[in-house]
């Protein structure tokens, strides 16, 4: 479990698309349109990673309850995200510090989310695909460690 929970951590942070905090402020016309390419990204996460763990029509109840997390956790950080960068041109190095610090903050709360919302599935997959699931998560953290991307 401890292995899966360090893999949930570093790997379901799906909200990696936010890397680049630095940029300027985006247009109202510009947020829409990155808010939409992150969503976008997101879905095909989410898909990706269906096919991946190979979800069998029984565990669909349990998998869209993480999928649904999925997409919670991109909006949230959306937002806050947002608010950083429509800020940002008249944001001291404090208010900054404080905007990375709740980025910082939701992405944790998003990984404590995406583990409860991944516990039921997990304990209900088969001993063979949990051990799908077991490299999926160790082979996301180890690309991500090494700046590689899927």
């Amino acid at each position: 479990m401890k292995k899966l929970a360090a893999a949930l951590i570093s790997s379901l942070l799906i909200t990696t698309v936010y890397a680049d905090t630095t940029a300027p402020a985006p247009s109202t016309t510009t947020a829409g349109k990155s808010d939409a390419k992150r969503d976008a990204m997101n879905e095909k996460h989410i898909k990706d990673l269906h096919a991946q763990l190979k979800i069998t029509a029984s565990e669909e109840t349990l998998w869209e309850t993480v999928a649904n997390t999925m997409r919670a956790n991109v909006s949230d950080i959306d937002k806050i995200v947002d608010a950083r960068e429509a800020g940002i041109k008249t944001a001291t190095a404090v208010d900054d510090l404080n905007a990375y610090g709740s980025i910082a903050q939701a992405h944790a709360d998003s990984v404590k989310k995406m583990a409860v919302a991944f516990t039921p599935l997990y304990a209900a997959m088969p001993d063979a695909q949990k051990k799908i699931a077991d490299e999926v998560f160790t082979e996301r953290s180890h690309d991500k460690a090494a700046g590689k991307s899927k």
